[in-house]
C-alpha cells in the first residue's frame, strides 16, 4: 500500500470512516496532499546566494541597474480545429479538445526588478548565438548604465562567445542563481504572468501571429509594469536548503 485513503484505514482499524477523517482534521493531517522538492548541491551555494541573486535584489548597488535574465523556450504556436465558444450566461468558455501545431518561438526578457521594465526580444531558437545578441540588445537598451544580470546557469549562458564578450564589456557583470534554484530568478515570475495572460488560452494561427501576440502584450506591460520586490532574507532561504531528514515510514 502506498496511499492510505480514510476508508482504506477505517477498514482496517475496524473503524468508521468518519472517525478517520475526525482525526486526521484535528491532527492537521492531510494525507491526499504531496509536493515534490529539490536540493541544490551547488558547491557555492551560500556565495550565490548572499553576493549575487538576493543580495543584489536588497541592496542593489548604487547607480547600478539590476536585471533578471532569462529566455521561455518552446512556446507554441497553437490553434483550436473548430473557432472557440465564448462565455455567455451559466456557460463557461468552451474549446475543442483537439489543435493544430505550427511550430514554436522562444521569448528572451531582461526584468529590471526596480521598475518591473522589460526587455525582450522573440527569436526562433535559443542557442548561444541568440543569447548573446540578446545581451547586446539589452546592452543598447541601457547605454552607459553598470548592468548586473542574474541568469541561471543554463550552457548557453556560459559559451566562450559569451565569456569573450563580457570580458570587453566590464560594465555588464553577470551573477549566476545557484543550481535547480530557477525560482530566484524574478523574470520566472514575469514569464507566469505573460503565459497566463497572454499565452495559455490563445489561439495562433502561425509562429508569426504568436510573436506577434507577445510584442504586443510586451508593449501593453511598460504602461502597467511595477516593481518586483523580493522579500525573503538570505538566511530563510539559506536554512530552507539545508537537507531535512526524510520520512523513514514503510508502507
Amino acid at each position: 500500500m502506498t496511499h492510505w485513503s480514510s476508508r482504506l484505514l477505517a477498514a482496517h482499524l475496524g473503524v468508521g470512516n468518519a472517525t478517520v477523517a475526525r482525526a486526521w482534521r484535528e491532527a492537521g493531517v492531510q494525507p491526499w496532499r504531496a509536493e515534490s522538492f529539490r536540493f541544490s548541491t551547488d558547491p557555492q551555494l551560500v556565495a550565490k546566494v548572499s553576493d549575487g541573486g538576493v543580495g543584489l535584489y536588497l541592496g542593489p548597488p548604487e547607480d547600478a541597474i539590476v536585471l533578471c535574465v532569462d529566455q521561455k523556450s518552446q512556446i507554441q504556436a497553437l490553434d483550436r480545429t473548430a473557432p472557440v465558444l465564448p462565455r455567455q450566461p451559466h456557460l463557461i468558455e468552451r474549446r475543442s479538445a483537439d489543435y493544430v501545431r505550427h511550430g514554436t518561438t522562444t521569448l528572451f526578457a531582461a526584468l529590471e526588478i526596480a521598475t518591473g521594465k522589460v526587455t525582450a526580444a522573440v527569436q526562433p531558437r535559443h542557442r548561444r548565438q541568440e543569447f548573446l545578441a540578446f545581451l547586446k540588445r539589452v546592452a543598447r537598451a541601457y547605454p552607459e548604465r553598470e548592468l548586473h544580470l542574474v541568469m541561471d546557469n543554463y550552457a548557453a549562458h556560459k559559451t566562450p562567445e559569451v565569456n569573450d564578450w563580457l570580458a570587453d564589456n566590464p560594465r555588464v557583470v553577470v551573477h549566476f542563481t545557484p543550481t535547480h534554484a530557477s525560482w530566484m530568478n524574478p523574470v520566472e515570475v514575469w514569464f507566469g504572468i505573460i503565459e497566463r495572460q497572454a499565452i495559455h488560452r490563445g489561439t495562433f494561427g502561425s509562429v508569426k501571429d504568436l510573436n506577434a501576440k507577445i510584442r504586443a502584450f510586451i508593449d501593453g506591460w511598460k504602461d502597467r509594469c511595477h516593481p518586483f520586490v523580493w522579500t525573503k532574507p538570505t538566511d530563510q532561504i539559506l536554512t530552507k536548503a539545508n537537507r531535512q531528514p526524510t520520512s523513514e515510514a514503510r508502507h
